[in-house]
This record gives C-alpha cells, sequence and structure tokens, in this order.
C-alpha cells in the first residue's frame, strides 16, 4: 500500500542523504533497527494513523455491500439481523488485514517497508491481538443474528486465518481469497432465515471478481505479468454480462411441485369454496396451492391452459371472461401487474432492469480501464491500480447484484450499496491514504 510521505519525513530523508520516499524510482527505507527514527513532534504519524493504515479503512467501504448483497438474493429486506451480519463482516475483514500484515511482516520489511509493523509504528505483537480480538467480536456477531449466522461465519473465520498464515503465497491463495467473499455475502442471506442456496449464484459471481484481483494483486510490487489483468479483464465482461440478467428466483416457503409428467402444472387440492377443484394443469407460472375464498360456479374464461371448472366470481379483478389482470403472480395468462401480496415475490420491473444494468456499466467502467492499462504495461505502478480499480469495483458489483435479485426492496438496497463509493472515495482524500492494497 502507497503511503503519502510528510514533509518532516522528506526533510529527514534528505538530511541522511537519501531521496525522499515520494521522488521517482526512490523506495522508502526503515532504519536497521525496525523503529522509526527520531523526528520532532508532529512529524510522526500518530498512533491512529498508523492503526488505519493497518486495518485499510477505506477499503471497509467494499464489505457492507456484501452482506446487503446477500439479503437480496435471499428475497428479503435488511433488517437488524442484518445489521449484526454487516457488524460481524466488519470485524472479520479487519482482523484479516492485522493478520495479514502480521504474518508478512518480513517480506513488508523489504518489500513494504513504509507499513505500520516494519517501520516500527506498530508492535507485531499488537496487530496479532487485534486479529484475534477482532475474530472474536465477529463471532459473537454472528452468534448474535443466530445459528445460521454462525455456521457461515465459523468458516469464514477459518478461511480468513487459513489465508493469511498458510495459502496466501500458494496457488490456493486466490481460491482462498474469493472463498471468503462468497461467504460474506452467504453471512448475510444466512441472518435472514431465508436459507444460503438461493444466494449462491450471487456468491459464486462476487467471489469470481475477487478471484480475479487477488491474481493481479500477486505481482503488484514486481509488476510484469500480462495474464493475470488481462484475465481479469475477460472476468469483468463476463460478469457484466451476467449481472445485467434478472434472475428468476421462486420466493421461499411458496414454491409448487409440478405434478409428474405435466411442465408447469401445479396441484391445487386446498382451494377452499372451489367446485370441481384439482389439478390445474398447464398454467404457465402459477405459484402457489391456489386462491383463497374464491366462490360461484362459473368456469374462468380467457386463462390459457386452466382446465377444470375453477370458479372466480368473487376473485378480485377477474370479469369471469378476460385475461387475468388482478391475481397476482398469474405469469403467462395475460397481465399480472396487482401487488404480488399472495405469493411474496416482486414483478418483473423494467426499472429494476435498468438499474441493474446501469450498475453493472459502472462495475464495468470501474474495473475494466485500468486492468486494460496494466495489460499494455505491466509495471507496479499500473498493477497497483489495477488492484486498486478492482477493489473499488466491488461496490458497484454487489449493487448490481442486488437489483438483479428481484427481491422487495431490492432497488432501494442497490442504491444504499452503490451509496458507498463516493462515500469511500471522500474518505480516502480525506484520509490521503488513496491507494488500498489487498496483499
Amino acid at each position: 500500500m502507497n503511503r503519502t510521505v510528510t514533509p518532516g519525513r522528506e526533510t529527514t530523508a534528505r538530511s541522511a542523504g537519501t531521496r525522499p520516499a515520494d521522488s521517482p524510482g526512490a523506495r522508502p527505507t526503515a532504519p536497521p533497527s525496525g523503529r522509526p527514527g527520531p523526528s520532532t513532534p508532529g512529524t510522526r504519524p500518530s498512533r491512529a494513523v498508523a492503526w488505519a493504515e493497518l486495518l485499510r479503512l477505506p477499503a471497509l467501504f467494499t464489505v457492507p455491500g456484501d452482506a446487503l448483497a446477500g439479503a437480496a438474493a435471499a428475497g428479503a429486506r435488511p433488517g437488524p439481523r442484518t445489521l449484526l451480519a454487516i457488524g460481524s463482516s466488519l470485524c472479520l475483514y479487519e482482523a484479516g488485514m492485522a493478520l495479514n500484515d502480521w504474518a508478512d511482516r518480513a517480506e513488508d520489511a523489504v518489500e513494504r517497508p513504509h507499513r505500520p509493523l516494519p517501520s516500527g509504528r506498530i508492535r507485531p505483537a499488537a496487530a496479532l491481538t487485534a486479529a484475534g480480538v477482532l475474530t472474536g467480536a465477529g463471532l459473537a456477531l454472528a452468534a448474535g443474528a443466530g445459528r445460521p449466522a454462525v455456521a457461515v461465519a465459523a468458516p469464514l473465520a477459518a478461511t480468513v486465518w487459513a489465508y493469511d498464515l498458510a495459502l496466501k503465497h500458494t496457488p490456493a491463495g486466490p481460491a482462498a481469497m474469493a472463498a471468503a467473499r462468497g461467504l460474506d455475502l452467504l453471512l448475510g442471506a444466512a441472518t435472514t432465515g431465508g436459507g444460503t442456496r438461493a444466494a449462491l449464484p450471487s456468491a459464486a459471481l462476487l467471489g469470481s471478481h475477487t478471484l480475479a484481483v487477488t491474481a493481479v494483486s500477486r505481482r503488484e510490487t514486481t509488476g510484469g505479468s500480462v495474464l493475470a489483468p488481462l484475465a481479469a479483464l475477460a472476468t469483468t465482461g463476463a460478469l457484466t454480462g451476467l449481472v445485467a440478467r434478472r434472475r428468476t428466483r421462486l420466493p421461499a416457503g411458496r414454491r409448487a411441485a409440478a405434478a409428474p409428467g405435466l411442465p408447469g402444472s401445479i396441484l391445487a387440492p386446498t382451494v377452499p369454496g372451489v367446485s370441481g377443484s384439482g389439478p390445474v394443469s398447464a398454467a404457465p407460472g402459477v405459484l402457489g396451492s391456489g386462491v383463497p375464498g374464491v366462490s360461484g360456479s362459473g368456469p374462468v374464461s380467457g386463462v390459457p391452459g386452466v382446465s377444470g371448472s375453477c370458479p372466480a366470481s368473487a376473485a378480485p379483478g377477474l370479469s369471469g371472461s378476460g385475461p387475468v389482470s388482478g391475481v397476482p403472480g398469474l405469469s403467462g395468462s395475460g397481465p399480472a401487474s396487482a401487488a404480488p401480496r399472495l405469493f411474496g415475490a416482486a414483478p418483473p420491473s423494467a426499472a429494476a432492469d435498468v438499474l441493474a444494468a446501469a450498475l453493472g456499466a459502472a462495475y464495468a467502467a470501474t474495473a475494466a480501464r485500468p486492468y486494460l492499462h496494466a495489460v499494455l504495461n505491466p509495471s507496479p505502478p499500473l498493477t497497483q491500480r489495477a488492484v486498486g480499480g478492482g477493489i473499488r469495483a466491488t461496490i458497484p458489483l454487489q449493487a448490481a447484484l442486488a437489483a438483479r435479485s428481484g427481491a422487495r426492496g431490492a432497488g432501494v438496497t442497490a442504491l444504499l450499496v452503490a451509496a458507498l463509493a463516493p462515500a469511500g472515495r471522500l474518505f480516502a482524500r480525506r484520509s490521503a491514504m488513496r491507494k488500498v492494497s489487498i496483499t
């Protein structure tokens, strides 16, 4: 992670006969003892600034979107438990950052001596203690959200520690990082009570992006790799096309089993007041087990493929002789624009499709350009810029995943996630931490 050198440090470097750290081609050096040299009051960064650098605070803005996108993918609106999931994610993310620098302190002394540990601004024992405390806090917050959340948070914490301590410098490193990000999204889904299965596609897409960014970051100090940014560029293009497509999902607890051998059919044996009720065959898109409270004796005419004598004289919005315009959840048999209170799923919305496409385009614009520059010139500065672009692109990707879910309130959730991007940039500018690394 590149840092901005203060005027006091530049003066100290010049007095020692060395080039300042921000001069072309220069690399900041640490004193032989590993401790910062003598400095006058006001020139040494405060302890708070050192911890902010260690924990990569600007990167924190990429974390809440995981839980929010996971909740949307599970078909739920964010709630109090989602806040617990976000808190757990933030703690586990920061634990990984502190543990990362503790594990790489020897390597950073050579390649990144400006970081808080090799420069002596934070003791290694303090960083390791912080990693342990933050991990415990993350698991405790997940426990407050319920057992399903703990069942996801525990392997997430294990993945974070395994990556930093053992897997980071192995071929399995990028895959481990991708798994951690995917599990973080599933943590948001687990807190909704709807299960994590519906969120698996979104977790896979987010994990693919993280895999690409991590692969590029492995050469950010040496450069020279064209393959990694090229693969990341191709991944960005593929993900952009995928997130623009609306998911077709069945609401949890409302799935209807099709009759064997009859595609698209459902059974409706429990419709009270319906004479001649029974299997309703070949009615495409009909979910649930019937319309309660329907009485009368006239068949539903104008609904393609509905057989039997299901009356509809009391069904709201049904004239009995035309398309179904007031029964929510019926698709393929006329307009279905009514509020979907019966089956709990929002109808397809052109606005939601436009929002998902716009957020997908924002994701591509954020990530593709720095990746392309790194492909054309794989120097360390441009590779680092590509990594930064990939990290920033995580937020619009999370927002696009939320928008494409089709859940109630998904548009509001997506816009809330997207708002984290400008907030993160503003924080980075004010804290003079514009370049953030995940390694």
